[in-house]
């Protein structure tokens, strides 16, 4: 018996965990300098999981134009992993007048649903977690202070690929995507460097909107010739894309680099000219720092 109420009591834990996004308590305190809040996005369909959604916003009531950032993906389990913040490139992208948009996706954080892998299908893997993005960009329209004809969308690492995938949707007011080591490892699956490039090039088939690469030499998730296999898929698929190839990162692994204050100085001035250049932002730069 007590075995019995021991696997129920495990049963409600989980189903709390699932259902109520708020059912750990927020432990890290908000950066009231850049107006940051945590809003719940429900996805629509039966039963859709919320969304855990962090805003940080210039002054003032805008409307501001839109930078989504997506995270990627820690080792372990999705719901431990912690609320994406990016503190020093939402800092920056603050100061340049955005309205920043940070979405755990299903299953990751407080956001309720599940993580779905999608077994060593990656191509459908980035499609599942656009979805969400989707979602969250319906939302974000909704609001006064968000300029919606004006997106640019980012991503580190499994955001990265998440980002690039969403490009395949065709979403209204998301002008450029910004890619910063993206991808996704998933070893146990035969060939699956050779998988993720043939993802990449569907993804370049089905995108008109331009987007802009990062990534380096010393990167500990991938080898030189897998990014350079996956953007070659990229572009030579149709896709519209220009890499920022900035060799070995000095200040260490360099699929880090997009949250470092070392990679300000890399990412900031050819972000600055690509937001420029698709129309997302004003045509001045400020300094990194």
């Amino acid at each position: 018996m007590s075995r019995y109420v021991s696997c129920l009591a495990t049963i409600a834990w989980l189903a709390a965990a699932l259902l109520a996004p708020d059912a750990l308590a927020q432990s890290t305190p908000l950066d009231a300098k850049l107006r940051e809040q945590i809003i719940s996005v429900t996805k629509p369909g039966f039963m859709g999981p919320t969304l855990e959604v962090t805003l940080f916003s210039p002054p003032g009531d805008g409307p501001f134009p839109v930078a989504v950032i997506n995270h990627g993906k820690a080792s372990g389990d999705p719901r431990w992993q912690a609320r994406a913040r990016y503190l020093l490139p939402s800092r920056s992208l603050v100061e340049r007048g955005f309205l920043v948009v940070l979405p755990m996706r299903s299953g990751f954080s407080k956001s309720t649903g599940l993580y779905n892998s999608v077994g060593c299908n990656t191509e459908s893997n980035g499609l599942q977690q656009a979805d969400d993005i989707v979602a969250v960009l319906d939302h974000i329209a909704t609001l006064p202070q968000a300029d919606a004809t004006r997106i640019i969308v980012m991503g580190q690492s499994h955001g990265g690929m998440s980002t690039l995938a969403l490009g395949t949707l065709g979403r209204p007011g998301v002008r450029g995507l910004v890619n910063f080591a993206g991808g996704l490892r998933t070893e146990n699956c035969p060939a699956w460097e050779s998988g993720l490039a043939r993802a990449f090039g569907a993804y370049g088939r089905q995108t008109r909107v331009p987007s802009l690469w990062f990534y380096g030499d010393n990167d500990s998730y991938w080898r030189r010739d897998t990014w350079e296999a996956m953007y070659a898929a990229y572009t030579e698929a149709g896709g519209n894309a220009r890499m920022v190839a900035f060799g070995t990162f000095a200040a260490g692994d360099a699929h880090g680099m997009f949250a470092s204050r070392s990679g300000l100085d890399i990412w900031l001035p050819e972000f600055d000219r690509f937001a420029i250049e698709v129309g997302v932002m004003p045509g001045k730069t400020l300094t990194s720092k």
